[in-house]
């Protein structure tokens, strides 16, 4: 029992991925530090809530209500929300108010809830209407053009349209596909070559501040539940 994560892809240049989670017999998990900004909409007892999450930069330890069903969003990195900007959410979220099984309010606006197969008609919508936005600059810089300003103006934007540093980025994004791929069984030394790591140790390092896991528990699953989306086998 734990955390039964499902999470697809998105064919959306505003949507990095989609997912929807089932909590069993688990009361707490390990969260895992992440560069997007999210929706999550849950229902617990009959009871139903939304939230935004802003990104991470650490592994830390979060509550999880028990017996509940979510699903989330988790926008393009440098996408944000009008009403909240992305720098006031780092390490953090908030609770909506006023959320019903069918409607969440944001942005002063009341909305229909979505389901796992609708999310790219929400985020749509809530791009046509201005709730969500973006800087074209940020996108340019993540697919690796070098736009016609100061590296100074380039971090300033990245900042207040992510949060983070370009470098933290980076950082977050390299680490959390090693985790996945360690989940997954790959030797650690692999994933040390192929994603650029010093060595060993420097991965290591990595993945105790970010992701809260070592090499060895991720491979067997171990260390209880954890918001990533890996197998949540059970742990004894």
């Amino acid at each position: 029992m734990g955390l039964r994560f499902e999470t697809r892809g998105s064919d959306s240049p505003w949507v990095d991925t989609v997912w929807t989670c089932t909590s069993e017999q688990v009361t707490a998990m390990t969260s895992v530090a992440g560069a997007c900004l999210g929706l999550v909409f849950w229902e617990q007892d009959g009871t139903a809530h939304a939230g935004v999450t802003g990104p991470g930069t650490r592994a830390g330890t979060a509550p999880v209500p028990e017996g509940a069903t979510f699903t989330g969003i988790e926008f393009a990195v440098g996408t944000s929300l009008r009403a909240l900007p992305s720098p006031v959410l780092v390490d953090g979220g908030i609770q909506l108010p006023d959320t019903t099984p069918r409607t969440f309010r944001l942005d002063g606006v009341r909305r229909r809830t979505p389901g796992p197969d609708d999310a790219e008609a929400l985020v749509d919508h809530l791009v046509r209407a201005g709730t969500v936005v973006r800087d074209p600059l940020v996108s340019e810089v993540l697919r690796g053009h070098r736009p016609d300003v100061s590296a100074r103006t380039v971090e300033r934007r990245f900042r207040a349209a992510t949060g983070l540093t370009r470098g933290a980025v980076r950082q977050i994004e390299r680490v959390r596909t090693a985790a996945r791929l360690l989940a997954a069984g790959s030797p650690a030394a692999e994933v040390v070559a192929g994603l650029d790591y010093f060595d060993e140790p420097h991965l290591a390092r990595a993945l105790r501040v970010y992701v809260g896991r070592t090499a060895g528990q991720l491979r067997e699953g171990s260390g209880g539940a954890i918001a990533l989306d890996v197998d949540q086998r059970p742990t004894s």
